[in-house]
């Protein structure tokens, strides 16, 4: 599928129609789908009236914007006013949100086509989309693979040309991670940039709403359009937005200075030789067009991990302790009382990989325990926050692999969930530290499966990131390259 860009150049000279559009996006997801497995939800008829109302301005002789009658996939924990929002759980199954989310708010007003909602880890509680509880959804470059998670419905879809670009959540690497494993352009952006408010929760001091696409200037484009303060979101920033993608160029001659710091705890044991490679020989090709590049030293990242097992599932049974067959979702009725009622409805409603965490979190926030486990962790997590402020006063942006391997197969370690968290490793401290990263292809391996290199920002500096992930993504093929299905 062509770039926003080139898509909007489409529209506004009357070379296709926006209706046009989406009619060959909803038949590329009806031909191709059945294979991934991205959607969940798929809002043809809407789309179709939003796209003949996009078509009529342009009739009118009305300018449009960069996102109007482009097809846009939300992820299904993204409220959808009148359009289920799952989560992946069949605890939400029926749920029908009353009320967009902000991000939704922003989509339309921008006119973007809202084509449906991807599939995704229960509660984005994952890292290769097997959790949920409705699909399995396969990586587009070998169906036999996962797409990452949590976010891999959206990751699958975009990289399988089902539609331009789509949202994802990141809380512990959910928008980076498949993005790298499908071969997209992935960013978590700086915590509170984009609001919160619709997003369902899972850990609400990491949650952070992002844009998935095919290109930089995609995701670029996507960023700017939801990004602001939000007064109902209480951890929002009042920050002035500025325009990413009108800022990007093709090299970095203007910033000679720019210095790239590889974090030296990212390589070595437990990291694919392959990925590792490749992430040098694109260190390399940063150097070429005007970067400096150091290594840097950041000793605490490794113990991001088990810090992030033990905060993520302390907020995550907090927030998941509303299902409770009371108030919405999916209630149990054959129950002796009320508490049967809870209990049952819970065991039901939720899946394996839910209860752990919830199991986890709930042992973690008890009596004799929360200073042992949960404060212990907030203070490593402090720690972690202070090596990447140390390291940002001697680099502009940090560099590593944003997976240590490439995608696994299916079913390979559904039994091993602490070889699932490990999948996690180089993404889990930036959400620990409230910073901006995103992820770009930068190669593939011997079986040919996308490899991924994050580039980790300062607080606020996604415009920085983007302009350097542009000009490696113009001196290199890869974004190029997408799956033959």
């Amino acid at each position: 599928m062509a770039s926003i860009r080139e898509l909007h150049r489409q529209l506004t000279n009357k070379e296709r129609s926006a209706e046009e559009l989406t009619r060959e996006t909803l038949d590329r997801i009806e031909t191709i789908d059945p294979q991934v497995r991205g959607f969940l939800q798929v809002m043809a008829d809407a789309a179709i009236d939003r796209a003949r109302r996009v078509d009529a301005k342009i009739a009118a002789g009305e300018a449009i914007g960069h996102l109007e009658g482009i097809p846009i996939a939300i992820k299904d924990n993204i409220c959808t006013a009148g359009v289920p929002t799952t989560c992946g759980s069949k605890i939400l199954e029926n749920f029908v949100p009353p009320y967009n989310a902000t991000v939704i708010e922003k989509l339309e007003a921008a006119g973007a086509i809202l084509i449906g909602k991807t599939n995704l880890d229960e509660f984005a509680m994952g890292s290769s989309t097997e959790n949920s509880a409705f699909q399995v959804t396969a990586n587009p470059w070998d169906l036999d693979r996962v797409p990452g998670g949590s976010s891999g419905g959206s990751a699958a879809v975009v990289a399988a040309n089902e539609c331009t670009v789509a949202l994802g959540s990141d809380t512990g690497g959910s928008i980076r991670q498949p993005a790298s494993l499908c071969g997209v352009v992935g960013m978590k952006p700086t915590y509170g940039l984009v609001s919160r408010y619709g997003l369902v929760a899972y850990a609400s001091s990491l949650d952070q709403i992002g844009p998935l696409a095919g290109t930089v200037e995609d995701a670029a484009i996507l960023l700017e359009a939801i990004a602001g303060y939000d007064p109902k979101d209480s951890t929002s920033l009042k920050t002035e937005i500025p325009s990413y993608y009108k800022a990007l160029k093709p090299n970095l001659k203007p910033k000679r200075h720019l210095r790239i710091g590889v974090i030296q705890e990212t390589f070595g044991q437990g990291v694919d030789p392959a990925v590792e490679q490749a992430v040098k020989d694109a260190l390399t090709v940063l150097q070429e067009l005007g970067a400096e590049v150091q290594v840097i030293s950041c000793p605490t990242f490794r113990y991001g991990l088990p810090a992030y097992y033990i905060i993520a599932p302390s907020e995550a049974s907090a927030n998941l302790a509303r299902y409770d067959g009371v108030k919405y979702g999916m209630r149990v009725e054959d129950a002796e009382n009320l508490i049967d009622m809870y209990a049952k409805t819970r065991a039901r409603g939720f899946g394996s990989e839910v209860k752990r965490r919830i199991v986890i979190g709930t042992y973690a926030l008890s009596a004799g325990y929360y200073d042992a486990y949960y404060l212990k962790a907030q203070k490593v997590r402090t720690l972690i926050r202070q090596d990447f402020d140390r390291a940002f006063n001697h680099v502009d942006i940090l560099v590593c692999p944003t997976s240590p391997t490439t995608a696994f197969k299916a079913g390979e370690k559904t039994a091993d969930p602490l070889g699932m968290y490990l999948s996690d490793l180089m993404t889990i401290p930036v959400n620990l530290a409230g910073l901006p990263a995103l992820s770009l292809p930068c190669g593939f391996d011997e079986g040919g499966l996308p490899i991924g290199m994050q580039a980790i920002g300062n607080v606020l500096q996604e415009q920085l990131l983007l302009e350097v992930a542009h000009a490696y993504e113009q001196a290199t093929p890869w974004s190029q390259k997408r799956p033959k299905l």
